[in-house]
C-alpha cells in the first residue's frame, strides 16, 4: 500500500445513486429511452445546410435595433 494512498472515498450523491439503481435496475433504460425522444436524432446534412443558411448576423450590442 502507498504511503499517500488514502481510504476510498464515496460521496452521499454517489450512494445515493448506487443506491437507486440496485432498487431499480430498469432506471437507466428508462433514461435512455427519455433522452431518444428529443436529443438522439439523425439530422440530415441539408437541413444543416439550410439552417447555416438562415443564420442573421449578430450586431456588436445586442439590445440596439437599429445601430446608426
Amino acid at each position: 500500500m502507498s504511503f499517500f494512498r488514502r481510504p476510498d472515498y464515496r460521496s452521499d450523491t454517489t450512494n445515493f445513486i448506487n443506491d437507486l439503481k440496485k432498487q431499480k435496475p430498469e432506471l437507466e433504460q428508462q433514461q435512455l429511452a427519455g433522452r431518444a425522444l428529443l436529443w438522439d436524432k439523425n439530422i440530415s446534412a441539408e437541413v444543416w445546410d439550410d439552417l447555416r443558411a438562415g443564420r442573421v448576423e449578430q450586431g456588436p450590442y445586442v439590445y440596439q435595433a437599429n445601430p446608426s
